[in-house]
């Protein structure tokens, strides 16, 4: 199924990366739902840029009833189903790793609110989108991860753990839902120049991570959300169960 014929759900999809996403997919033609907890004044001002294929609905995705209410109202709106789920949305988080707890000091609570954003919220989305994909045979998952599995330099001990277990998440669905069609992928950043998450971030880092990538340069969210858009793309429609890496060169594998 072409972009263009898309009905795409892109949580967290109003500000940062998952902005950049919504935009990439827009240009291409998708009708996309952002979907966002609080930033409705983001939301809306991004949805009135993008004219009438884009929609901007309020849920919180680690409530399986918000989410289902969701689906219900873009199925009402667009007079399709969501056939395509990026799972952005990211609890409150600061990329700042100064001024993270190191290992013996953290807060289990801190794991809780990651877990439940990341793999709680994934799977409330996938449940939510599973049935009307399985009907028509077709269905597109991306969930947002991070090259910190491989270089965790800094101690971002919650965000890494939940990442860790959506990427173990991402290839159990993707063994479970193949046969019905439905691919389940994984694209993963590194330090995003520059999105409200990452603004914490000294320039002296960006500066350090630009110098050690091939590229010599930090990855862009519009750069990311690029590989987004091509994994929801007929290119892509024999890839599942993957992690690509999407950070200028700095991590092999």
């Amino acid at each position: 199924m072409k972009l263009n014929e898309q009905c795409v759900l892109v949580t967290g999809g109003a500000r940062g990366l998952g902005a950049a996403i919504t935009r990439a997919l827009a240009r291409e033609g998708a009708q996309v739902v952002i979907n966002y907890y609080r930033s409705e004044a983001a939301a809306q001002a991004l949805a009135r840029e993008l004219g009438p294929r884009v929609i901007a609905l309020q849920a919180d995705v680690t409530d399986a009833h918000s989410v289902g209410a969701l689906f219900d109202q873009a199925l009402a709106q667009f007079g399709r189903p969501i056939v395509a789920v990026v799972n952005n949305a990211l609890a409150d988080f600061r990329f700042d790793g100064d001024a993270r707890p190191r290992i013996d000091e953290i807060a289990w609570g801190r794991f809780q609110q990651q877990i439940d954003s990341a793999l709680k919220g994934c799977v409330n989305t996938l449940q939510a989108a599973v049935p009307a994909m399985r009907a028509l045979g077709h269905g597109r998952i991306v969930n947002i991860g991070t090259n910190l599995f491989q270089n965790p330099v800094v101690p971002y001990h919650d965000y890494t753990a939940a990442k860790a277990a959506l990427l173990s998440l991402t290839r159990t669905a993707a063994n479970d839902l193949g046969p019905d069609g439905i691919t389940v992928n994984m694209v993963s950043g590194g330090l995003l120049r520059v999105t409200d998450a990452s603004a914490a971030t000294p320039e002296a880092v960006f500066d350090l991570v630009a110098g050690l990538t091939p590229l010599r340069s930090v990855t862009t969210p519009e750069e990311l959300a690029d590989v987004v858009a091509f994994f929801l793309s007929p290119w892509a429609r024999a890839v599942t169960g993957q992690n690509l890496i999407v950070d200028g060169g700095l991590v092999k594998g």
